[in-house]
Parts: C-alpha cells; sequence; structure tokens
C-alpha cells in the first residue's frame, strides 16, 4: 500500500480525525521515509478534498462529509446497476450456485455476530460480481472509491439490523440475477444503495458529521 493509499483509508476510517494538523516532518520520523512521498500524497488528498490547505497552519484534515456519503453513493448505484447487470448475463449456473453458498455463509457469520468476517464476506460478495461481469476497467474505477466503501460498509454493518437487512437484500439481488431481469436488478440494487445510505446519513449525523 502506498503512502497516499494509507493516509486516504486512515483518514476516510477516521483514524486522523478531521480538523486534525498533518504534521510533514512528524509523519517523516514516524514512517522512516522522506517527506517527499507524504508531499505527494497530501496533493492528491487536496485534490480530493479530504484535506484542505489552512494559510499559516498547514495541511488540515478535512475528512468525509455527508454531501461525500450522497455523491459516493450516486456512484456506486450506477456502477453496480452495470457490474450486476453485465454479470447475470454472463455468469453460469454453477457461479450463481457458489456465490448463493457464499451468501449462506455470510447468513451463519451474522448469526454469530462475527462482524470483521461479515465485512469480508459482504465486500467479497461485491468483490465476485464485479470479476463475473468481465468489464476489465470496473476493477480501477471502483478502486478509486473503495476506501470510501470500507467506510460505510463497516458502519452499517457493525449494526446487526442493518447487516440482516443487507443479507436479505443480496439474496434478492441474486434471485433477480438468476431471473435475468435487468429492470428487476436496478430497481433491487437502487433500494439496497438507498437504504444503505439512509442509514449512514443518520449515523453520520450522530457523529455530528456534516
Amino acid at each position: 500500500m502506498s503512502v497516499y493509499q494509507a493516509f486516504k483509508r486512515t483518514i476516510i476510517l477516521g483514524e486522523i480525525p478531521a480538523g486534525e494538523r498533518i504534521n510533514e516532518s512528524i509523519f517523516s520520523e514516524e514512517l522512516n521515509i522522506s517527506r517527499t512521498p507524504i508531499r505527494f500524497a497530501l496533493n492528491q488528498l487536496l485534490k480530493e478534498q479530504l484535506v484542505e490547505h489552512v494559510p499559516g497552519v498547514g495541511m488540515i484534515v478535512r475528512g468525509i462529509s455527508i454531501k461525500d456519503a450522497y455523491e459516493i453513493f450516486q456512484i456506486r448505484k450506477a456502477l453496480d446497476t452495470l457490474a450486476f447487470t453485465s454479470a447475470m448475463n454472463l455468469m453460469t449456473d454453477a457461479e450463481f450456485e457458489e456465490i448463493e453458498s457464499h451468501l449462506q455463509n455470510g447468513n451463519q457469520i451474522s448469526h454469530i455476530s462475527n462482524v470483521n468476517d461479515l465485512i469480508a464476506n459482504f465486500s467479497d460478495f461485491n468483490a465476485y460480481i464485479y470479476a463475473k461481469s468481465q468489464m476489465r476497467r470496473l476493477p480501477k474505477i471502483i478502486d478509486e472509491i473503495s476506501a470510501y466503501l470500507v467506510y460505510f460498509r463497516e458502519i452499517s454493518i457493525r449494526d446487526e439490523i442493518r447487516s440482516k437487512e443487507a443479507l436479505e437484500e443480496h439474496f434478492l439481488i441474486l434471485k433477480g440475477m438468476r431471473k435475468k431481469d435487468a429492470e428487476l436488478i436496478k430497481m433491487l440494487i437502487h433500494e439496497h444503495t438507498d437504504h444503505s445510505l439512509k442509514f449512514i446519513i443518520s449515523e453520520m449525523e450522530k457523529r455530528n458529521i456534516e
């Protein structure tokens, strides 16, 4: 993982809180690297508006906002609709059985409340479908927002009620894929992402994130 990716992940996950100044010298010493990759990372994060330059102070963490959440979920809604629709027309019966077995395993994980394994299960479900869509450029596009998706997924799946709802929605999406019904898939994915967004916004508001 590059310095840029590491910074991006820690900022999105809130490990470096909003409002904190990023001191290049301190991070250079702690990471035992020169300031050059740190400066490059900060310039990239500045373009993505995850940090801001305050005159006389330096680089300050902006973190993620509710506006960011709306934008990311709109992007995800469009990408998932495209990927899942493409994948459903290419997947074999054996592959449908494989991914259903994966979801069944996720159902068992949720029952024993192993949150980290459940988060991995959800991530693997999406990654499997993206791979089966056979869209070569999709992984690179998804990678641009992957850190945000990890942040949102960790928030929602750690809530037992929302995680069970999301798992049920995955089963419905898979059922729609087997029917090869593009309009149904679009509706189900839009409902799934809208439900997730509503939950995320509620949680962000509880944390006083604007």
